[in-house]
């Protein structure tokens, strides 16, 4: 137990130096998410009004904005270099369809099982254990998608299953961290609902760590309009900072098995 405890503080610590890095390469990613998130609310309320056909224009439009900043996360965590201003419009229509036929695949059974469950007297119960299941197993979607490059959705969410099963201690055990304070019935909460797109809506990168950083200053008894303004002004930068870290996380873990990280930590001086 000591020598796992050991090897997962030295990951998360090498996790956490590596994304302070890449962020300070790719701070630009904090503006470009914003500019995203505006077009974004532009194009749900002008497809607001247009029925269905509005639901497939916002979802192409999520999936361009969410393709986009895979692709400039990409650069930093992967390619280890300085976001330029010529990467955004080169980050224009990058991993669409495999963000798209991922959210298919995701969206299409969700929504079966919400029309079938709609007489159903336990379906809130229902619905945020299937969330909560999506929310687990395919977590790791987005850096599959970016990383590993499957060639099919499907191959990406058999890798997303595969990660977690070998790793899921040490994938979630940040995320349990930061929720611990909160109880069992809010981490179900925060996790059914960020289950609901399969990790690939791209509000998510606000309302995540909004509602973290939210919660935590309420937990503390700070709530007020000067906390308000800091967390508005803090969202983006640790939306980015969280995509960073999982990035870094993923690779880490991806390129090495527990057994691997234990003996590094065993042998590593002390």
């Amino acid at each position: 137990m000591s020598e796992f405890i050991q090897a997962t503080t030295q990951l998360y610590k090498q996790a956490l130096q590596a994304t302070i890095r890449s962020f300070l390469r790719g701070w630009v990613m904090t503006l470009v998410v914003v500019g995203f998130a505006m077009l974004m609310m532009v194009v749900t309320l002008l497809a607001s009004s247009l029925g269905m056909l509005g639901g497939l224009i916002a979802g192409a439009a999520n999936a361009f904005v969410i393709g986009a900043t895979l692709y400039l996360v990409e650069q930093v965590v992967l390619g280890a270099r300085k976001i330029q201003w010529e990467d955004i419009p080169q980050s224009a229509g990058q991993y669409f369809w495999d963000v798209i036929s991922v959210g298919f695949l995701v969206w299409f059974p969700l929504m079966m099982l919400e029309m079938a469950l709609q007489a159903n007297p336990y379906r809130p119960v229902l619905t945020t254990a299937v969330f909560f299941l999506v929310f687990v197993l395919l977590n790791p979607v987005p850096e599959v998608i970016y990383q590993r490059r499957q060639g099919s959705a499907m191959e990406v969410v058999r890798e997303s299953y595969e990660f977690v099963l070998e790793n899921w201690i040490e994938w979630f055990l940040p995320i349990a961290i930061l929720l611990a304070p909160f109880g069992l019935s809010f981490f179900f909460e925060f996790s059914s609902q960020a289950g609901m797109r399969g990790g690939l809506d791209f509000f998510q990168i606000f309302t995540v760590p909004f509602r973290l950083l939210t919660s935590w200053l309420e937990y503390f008894g700070i709530s007020n309009a000067g906390s308000s303004f800091l967390i508005i002004l803090s969202t983006p930068i640790l939306g980015v900072l969280m995509l960073i870290f999982r990035g870094h996380l993923f690779s880490a873990l991806h390129g090495s098995t527990r057994r691997q990280r234990q003996f590094q930590a065993r042998s590593r001086p002390q």
